[in-house]
């Protein structure tokens, strides 16, 4: 076997304690441990999260990986009134909608979130109803300007986008807390897209692969996704994810699509929910078959301050 001084030039150093400032490819020989280690990166992946307690496609959601929020959808044999919080690892039921619809938009933080449009029951019909959510129940809101399904949200509740909806409407809203006034139309219209951003940094994409920004009174075309995204979302107009049907994962930096080549572990043609950033996400439902796969997406990452122990084979 050749000796790493030969292949590298260099011996492997022996310390009785980790460096406390190692760089990416660092090698030693921690005597104390009687382990050789290295400072290494740890892959983007997806991985599983605890399961939602009700089976739903074509719902809505907000918050965080850490804080999401699921409401709203389809069981497939009822629309579905239930809210449901995830703390980082399991999913607990938070108070019912006032009225249970599917293919809604959603948009806020687990204890301010919004919801809107979508199908609701008893005729089913489209509708322009508005909610609003403090953490433990749905009050209403100000009702849409555009009534309809399938449409796209960001922002927070008192300042909240809301853009799209079948047939590929191009028409944009904003909310101010209370009520909603249109904004100006997008340059592509889309059913079922993804959004991230504000209501004054906002993003919409998917369903095809235009991109378009949004800075509060217009919506500009920007760089497009390699994969027909549909669903994603993001914090941040500059930190957005993307999951194509496939299950194909791509990020967005403020400028660019990078496709990650991380497939999600359940893929869904349909009807999912994504939250968080490209640092964090959380994805869960989705359809067929209708699930309650969570799943939780970690960007690549530095395996420190601890550095990894390395073995043989």
């Amino acid at each position: 076997m050749t000796a790493y001084k030969t292949l590298k030039g260099q011996s492997i150093r022996q310390v009785a304690s980790d460096p406390t400032n190692p760089v990416i490819g660092e090698i030693w020989y921690n005597t104390n441990m009687g382990s050789l280690k290295a400072y290494v990166t740890v892959a983007s992946a997806w991985a599983s999260g605890g399961n939602l307690n009700t089976a739903r496609y074509a719902l809505a959601g907000a918050g965080t990986q850490t804080a999401g929020l699921a409401f709203g959808g389809y069981s497939g044999t009822a629309m579905v009134p239930t809210a449901e919080e995830y703390n980082g690892s399991s999913w607990t039921n938070g108070g019912n909608m006032g009225t249970a619809r599917y293919r809604l938009a959603g948009n806020g933080t687990q204890t301010s979130a919004l919801a809107t449009r979508g199908f609701a029951p008893s005729p089913v019909s489209q509708t322009n109803i508005t909610e609003e959510y403090n953490g433990s129940s749905w009050t209403g809101g100000g009702n849409n300007v555009i009534t309809g399904s399938s449409s796209c949200s960001t922002g927070t509740q008192t300042a909240g986008l809301n853009w799209g909806g079948a047939p590929n409407l191009s028409s944009s809203q904003e909310y101010n807390g209370s009520s909603w006034t249109a904004g100006n139309t997008l340059n592509t219209g889309r059913s079922g897209s993804g959004g991230a951003g504000t209501q004054t940094a906002g993003l919409a994409f998917g369903v095809s692969t235009a991109t378009e920004t949004y800075n509060g009174t217009s919506w500009t075309s920007v760089n497009s996704l390699s994969n027909s995204a549909l669903s994603g979302n993001g914090a941040l107009q500059t930190a957005a994810i993307a999951v194509a049907g496939p299950g194909v994962t791509e990020t967005w930096d403020g400028t660019n699509w990078t496709s990650t080549g991380v497939s999600v572990g359940v893929p869904r043609g349909d009807g999912i929910f994504v939250v968080g950033t490209t640092a964090a996400a959380l994805k869960f439902g989705g359809n067929p078959p209708v699930t309650n796969s969570t799943e939780e997406w970690t960007a690549s990452t530095l395996a420190g301050p601890t550095a990894s122990t390395l073995t043989t084979s």
